[in-house]
């Protein structure tokens, strides 16, 4: 059964309250990774800003070579195969 969100935070501030102070900064980390994380995850819209060829110049050079052959016999070349 799932547990409310509340009861979830009452169980984290407990095992928290455990813990040797040495280890508090080890789960903050965690937790700060968690936050970004999840920015990035499939529920996560990201901002038409985040899109815009005027802020971000890589923008404007993606497909710029879709009909060349810059990849051609590129294994050969690094691999010798």
């Amino acid at each position: 059964m799932m547990a409310t969100v509340q009861g979830l935070k009452q169980k984290l501030l407990v095992e928290i309250e455990k813990l040797p102070e040495y280890k508090l900064q080890e789960v903050l980390d965690f937790v700060s990774f968690l936050s970004q994380k999840g920015r990035y995850s499939p529920g996560y819209q990201k901002q038409e800003k985040e899109l815009d060829p005027e802020r971000n110049p890589i923008l404007r050079f993606i497909g710029g070579v879709s009909h060349g052959s810059l990849a051609q016999d590129i294994d050969e070349e690094l691999y010798g195969i």
